[in-house]
Formats: C-alpha cells, structure tokens, sequence
C-alpha cells in the first residue's frame, strides 16, 4: 500500500470504519473483497435476461397477458434504471457498504414474494421492488472495488467484474432455461435468494466499508427527484413503442415530458453548489465517450438478444433450455477475454481495443442475418463466442475509463452513471429493435386474406401468435402460415441486426474520434497516476 493511499482511506473512512478495517488488512484481503462483489453482481446481472425463457411459463401458470408480460419485465428496468443515480449518491453520503447489504436484503426477499406470486400484476409489483434492491447493489459493487484496487490491478478488477456482470447477461437464458426444465416457473425467482444470502454473509466479512472523503458534501434531493422523474418518462416512451407506435400521442407526451425534465434536471446541476452529478464530469472526453460506448453496447446485445432468444424457440423449435445452452458462448468469450483486456490497453491503448471490439460486434451482427451461420450448431456457436469476444473488448476498458475519470470519493455516482448507460442502451436496443422488427415482420407476411380475420390478425401481432392459431387451421393451411411467418420472422430479425451492424460501425468513428487513449489523472492523487500511466503503451504519446 502506498502512503498516499493510506492518507486517503484514513482521511475518507476514519469516523466510519471499524477498526478491523486497517488499510493493510483491506489490501490483503482485496481479491476476497472481488469475490464476494462479483456474487452480489451477478444477481442483478443474472435477472435483466432470466425472464426471456420464462415468459412462455408464466403465461401458462398466471395467465398474464401480452402488455403484462411487457411489464414483468420493464417494470424491473424502469425502477433499476431511473434509481441508479440516487443510489450512488446516497452510498457516496452513507456508505457503500451499507447500501450494498440493504439492496441485497430486498433483492431476496421480494425474489421470495415474486416465486410465490398467484397473479400477473402481484409479480409485476414485485419485480418493481427488486428494482430497487438492484439500483443500491450495482454501483455500490463498482464503488466499492474502484476504491479497494488501484494502478495496474484496479484495471484487472474492473475487467473481472464486467466479465461477471456481462456473463450474467448472457447466462440468464441458460439458467433459466434448465430450472424450468426441471422445477416450476417461480424457481428462476427463488435461485435468488440463496444468492442472496451467501452474498450477505460473504460481504459482512470481506468487503470493507467505504463512502465519500467529503464529510460535508450534501445530497441533492431535488436533482434527485428531477433525475427520476426524466428517466421515468423517456423510458416508459421508449418501452412502449413497440407495442404503440412512435406517433401515438402517450408515448409523444412521455418522452417529450422526459427530455424536459432531463432539460430542467440538466439546468439545476450546473447551478447547484452540490450537484448528485457533476455534469462538468461530461466535459472530459475519456468519460463523455465511454459513457457513449458502453450504451450502443448494451443497445446491440440487448436489441440482438431479444430476437436471438426468440428465434431459437419460435423458428428453430428448441427447447428454454437448449436456447439458453445456445447463448452460454457470448459468457464464455466475456467470462475468457474479460480478465486479459488490461493487458491489450496496456499493449495498443484503451482506443485501439474499444475500436477493436466494436468492430468484432459489428462482425457478428452482419453474420447474425446470415441464416446458414446462425441456424448452424456449429457456426452459432463460434459468432456468439466472437461476440461476447467483441463485448469484452468494448465494455471492460470503456467501463475503467469512466471510473478512471472521476475522484474516488464520487465512485458511487460514477458507478451509478456507468450503470444507468448501460441500462438506458438495453432498453433503447429492445424498443427500437424490437420496432424495427415488428415493421419488418408484418410487410414481409405473405397475403393472409384467405384466412379468417382473426387468425391473421394475430398471425400480425406475432410469430408466437402465429404459432398458437396455427393449431385451429387444417393441415395444408397451419404448414403454410407457419412456414410464412417464420420467414417472416428471419426477415425482421436481418433487418435488425444488421441495423446494429451498422451501428456499431458508427460507434468506432465516435470512438475514434472522440475517445482518448490516454487514462484520466486526478490532481490529488500523483502516485496513482504515475501507476496508471505504467498500463498504457508508449505509441499513445504519454511518455
């Protein structure tokens, strides 16, 4: 440990920590401390994606409809979403420690009330209140990590937790997949909880407690509640798009009433004497231009994953859990290059790789729209294994960028704006994917007119509609809609991905353009620096 370092802990922690927290014990213990973060990650990460190949179940069991089943999944990601920044900030203030207990105590709990949920709205309601206990775990997590690591090593760490975060994302399918295969629909709830309580009992003991240096900075209610109040609106807009339509007066009114609110929100931080987020963070590019990044990322996986997902079961006819078994490569090329994307950083720059990646995404975009590729066991296999290749790339070091951009003791709200983008961009990827899909889907259906109207009108809605009537239809006539429909469907699912292709091609020249390669460098922390400077290469011009 270094003796700036210890300055710094002491001076952030001395009213708060006990005295079993020396800053040589954290030091000793700090791999154990990544340990026990990863496990509380990988529950929030794990749940964004574990719903995708339960929602045919729980149509079943509880009879939920189609809006409802949009909001067993959205009512999650708005609350997650909208409380990420509050959060942070409030564990900056309080103590990131805490927070990340409090979230895991309600993550678990209201996992256990949702499994044992008997109606659509009672899950819905549930699935809220675990948003909430997601919003005080996440960046509580990075925070507390971005202060327990520094130099070379906090690189290393932040590459370890993204792998993990990312490897939940994509693993949730798998999980999902198997405990519905073996046990009934609540299960992919009740996996939670003893998640849950390992994490309790492994952070009670390994994860040191930390919060802001500065005693005397204030929270910001107001900007609070203008931040949530934005989110809320230009995400309920966003979500209901797909199933609305860009003109429709309700989602016009909510993202414009969002964007407002952002405007107003934008208007009180720059005046306030004790903003929630400096938006004078944004001026820096590093962090401007990852925050930039890591949100067209999350847009391509989450957009591509939602029609992957599908596809596999509407078109492909495979099984929840041969579909989840078919998503586990994106988690093994995150969870195998994660970890080693310090080392490229170090080698070619922070902006070469994050190019790199994006590039290898866009790669595996343009072969997703490729059905020989796609529909082949083998050749899936290989691109989603690229693909989670191509996230690591980008999200690892763009991830430390932003937290390399910021003093440590606003971790939190740094770990929150990281996380938030991350958020926002799945969102927007399933909504405008999913928009851009369902416009496809529906000019590519062959002529319907000799079929009742009410088959095709649901044939229209969906090809998992499609599916269901087919069964009331003779025999030459059911063949023929779902083999219809199912082109259909190849048809919109190219018309997306290749859409993220692009994209992603766009993000590069952002980043090249935009994204220095050179790490961000605190004023108050000189040793830092000089260690931060040792991981980039001497082709970025820093030395």
């Amino acid at each position: 440990m270094t003796a700036a370092r210890n300055e710094q802990i002491g001076n952030g922690r001395s009213k708060y920590m006990p005295s079993r927290w020396t800053p040589e014990k954290i030091h000793q213990r700090r791999w154990f401390t990544l340990i026990a973060i990863c496990i509380a990650v990988t529950i929030t990460s794990i749940d964004n994606t574990i719903m995708n190949v339960g929602l045919p179940s729980i149509v079943r069991e509880v009879g939920a409809s189609q809006a409802q089943l949009q909001w067993l999944i959205d009512s999650y990601t708005i609350v997650f979403a909208c409380l990420l920044l509050t959060m942070g900030a409030i564990g900056d203030k309080w103590g990131r420690h805490r927070t990340l207990m409090i979230g895991l105590v309600i993550f678990g709990g209201f996992s256990a009330f949702a499994s044992q949920a008997d109606s659509a709205d009672a899950l819905i309601f549930a699935r809220g209140l675990m948003g909430i206990g997601g919003a005080l775990i996440l960046p509580a997590t990075l925070a507390i990590l971005s202060n327990t690591f520094e130099g070379k090593e906090r690189s290393k760490a932040i590459g370890i937790w993204a792998a993990v975060a990312g490897i939940g994302v994509a693993a949730g399918p798998l999980f999902g997949g198997f405990l519905l295969d073996h046990f009934w629909w609540g299960s992919i709830f009740l996996i939670n909880v003893p998640i849950c309580v390992i994490a309790v009992a492994m952070g009670w003991f390994l994860v040191p407690p930390s919060k802001s240096a500065d005693e005397g900075h204030r929270l910001d209610p107001v900007g609070a509640l203008l931040s949530i109040v934005a989110l809320v609106g230009l995400l309920y807009g966003i979500i209901e798009i797909p199933e609305k339509g860009w003109s429709s007066p309700e989602v016009l009114f909510a993202v414009i009433s969002g964007l407002a609110f952002l405007g107003v929100f934008t208007w009180w931080e720059l005046r306030s004497d004790h903003p929630m987020l400096d938006l004078n963070f944004f001026r820096n590019p590093r962090f401007s231009a990852a925050s930039m990044t890591i949100t067209i990322n999350y847009f391509v996986m989450f957009g591509s994953t939602f029609l992957i997902v599908q596809y596999f079961q509407f078109v492909l006819g495979y099984s929840p859990l041969k579909a989840g078994v078919m998503t586990a490569p994106v988690a093994i090329g995150l969870m195998v290059t994660s970890p080693q994307t310090h080392k490229y950083v170090a080698r070619w720059g922070t902006t070469k790789v994050i190019i790199l990646g994006l590039l290898i995404c866009s790669g595996v975009m343009f072969c997703y729209g490729i059905e020989t590729i796609i529909a082949s066991d083998v050749g899936g296999v290989v691109v989603r294994a690229i693909f989670g290749v191509g996230l690591a790339l980008t999200a690892t070091p763009a991830t430390e960028s932003i937290m390399g951009a910021l003093p440590r003791d606003r971790a939190g709200v740094g770990s929150a704006v990281n996380d938030t983008t991350r958020q926002i961009g799945g969102a927007l990827g399933v909504a405008v994917i999913g928009s851009l899909f369902a416009w496809r889907y529906q000019a590519s259906l062959s002529d319907l007119s000799g079929l009742p109207a009410d088959v095709a009108s649901a044939a229209q809605n969906s090809i998992g509609k499609a599916i269901q009537v087919a069964s009331t239809l003779p025999s030459d006539e059911a063949t023929s809609l779902l083999e219809n429909a199912k082109q259909a469907y190849v048809s919109g699912m190219r018309v997306g991905v290749w859409t993220c292709a692009l994209i992603l091609l766009g993000a590069a020249v952002l980043t090249a353009k935009f994204l220095p390669s050179t790490p961000g460098t605190p004023d108050d922390d000189v040793e830092l620096r000089d260690q931060e400077i040792e991981a980039v290469s001497l082709d970025d011009g820093i030395l």
